[in-house]
């Protein structure tokens, strides 16, 4: 991945999901758990869908989130 590297794993925006009482979350809850911006919380949150990590919907004006089955 090119631009500055992360300073929070994979992993650990998997625990957000995992350890959060809501089925599913915004990019901005995300952003929020992680102290991102939320444009480099989608990136992230992209880049776990695009490896099967997570799914996506949009719901209103924002993406929500949840971890996929696969």
């Amino acid at each position: 991945m090119a631009g500055r590297k992360p300073t929070v794993t994979d992993g650990e925006i998997i625990s957000i999901f995992e350890s959060h009482e809501d089925p599913f979350l915004s990019t901005a809850e995300v952003a929020e758990e992680l102290n991102f911006s939320q444009q480099g919380t989608l990136k992230r949150l992209q880049s776990l869908e695009s490896e099967s990590y997570l799914s996506k919907k949009k719901a209103g004006g924002s993406l929500i989130w949840w971890l996929s089955r696969e």
